[in-house]
């Protein structure tokens, strides 16, 4: 499959050094947290409930305070006055689990401009941000439907639609594909694709190890060890990790395990993410075995 998706970057745009945080009169939730976002990457953020994902990405967009450590924003750390939180907002914006706890305009346009319009843009800016975020998640036809109208589905693209407005080098999110159905995560999925091939750099929180493992270039994965980052698929196919994490194996790693088990696919060669993945090698391996059937004839 080809993809137009922009190389990655070696550098950050934003990083936690050494980060710790504890709510008040509690313990602590993360403890000597290294971890950036390096440009042009999608990276699935997983572990267990409690494990400290949705208190990490608020630690990165500025909602939450590192307790110790540092945030830092291309390099430089990020201070926590109106300026500084204004800059680190422009570029990276969070979407919640919950997409009630975003909207609360009249109509999803005016949601969606409410971002750009206190940024001080001039109007005709501030209207083709509004478009373009609503074209990108495909909900052009519900720029004039009240919000409290929405299915769950499409408040949850509205949501993601308000921070898009903002274009942010690097979106956010909460378990953005919980409470959607098949055909809502794919519809969501595509939207995510088409902000990635413009530039978007993606981090999304999930319990969903087949997603992470379909979607994602790296993972992040909290376990009661730390945080362990590193290729998707090579997280995802560490037992003794996933054990920590108490997250299960995907279904892409169960069926190279077992195809190398049976001498099907050779080391070394891609593993199936997905069952199109799956029936795509199946294919093209009956049409080899076909051909040189023929050729022995």
């Amino acid at each position: 499959m080809t993809s137009t998706t922009p190389p990655p970057s070696a550098l950050p745009v934003v990083e936690l050094v050494n980060a710790g945080f504890a709510y008040e009169d509690g313990p602590a939730v993360l403890s000597g947290v290294d971890f950036s976002v390096a440009e042009g990457r999608a990276v699935a953020l997983l572990g267990r409930n409690g494990s400290g994902k949705t208190t990490l990405l608020r630690l990165l967009s500025g909602g939450l305070r590192c307790g110790s450590g540092s945030l830092l924003l291309d390099g430089a750390e990020v201070a926590y006055d109106r300026k500084g939180l204004t800059r680190l907002r422009t570029i990276v914006q969070l979407v919640t689990q919950d997409p009630d706890d975003q909207l609360f305009a009249a109509s999803v346009a005016q949601d969606v401009s409410f971002g750009p319009m206190n940024l001080g843009l001039p109007e005709e800016e501030v209207r083709l941000r509004v478009a373009e975020a609503l074209e990108a998640l495909d909900i052009t036809a519900l720029a004039d439907r009240p919000t409290h109208l929405l299915s769950y589905g499409q408040r949850k693209r509205a949501a993601i639609a308000g921070a898009v407005a903002m274009r942010p080098r690097v979106l956010i999110m909460d378990e953005p594909t919980a409470g959607l159905d098949p055909h809502g995560q794919e519809r969501l999925l595509d939207a995510l694709r088409r902000l990635r091939e413009t530039g978007t750099t993606v981090l999304m929180a999930t319990h969903d190890v087949d997603l992470a493992l379909r979607w994602a270039d790296e993972a992040a994965v909290l376990s009661p060890a730390g945080l362990r980052t590193g290729p998707v698929a090579e997280l995802l196919g560490d037992d003794a990790l996933l054990d920590a994490a108490r997250l299960r194996r995907p279904w892409g790693t169960a069926v190279a395990r077992l195809l190398r088990t049976r001498g099907l696919l050779p080391a070394g060669a891609p593993e199936p993410r997905t069952p199109e993945d799956l029936d795509a090698w199946m294919g093209a391996r009956v049409e080899t075995e076909a051909k040189e059937s023929s050729a022995s004839a």
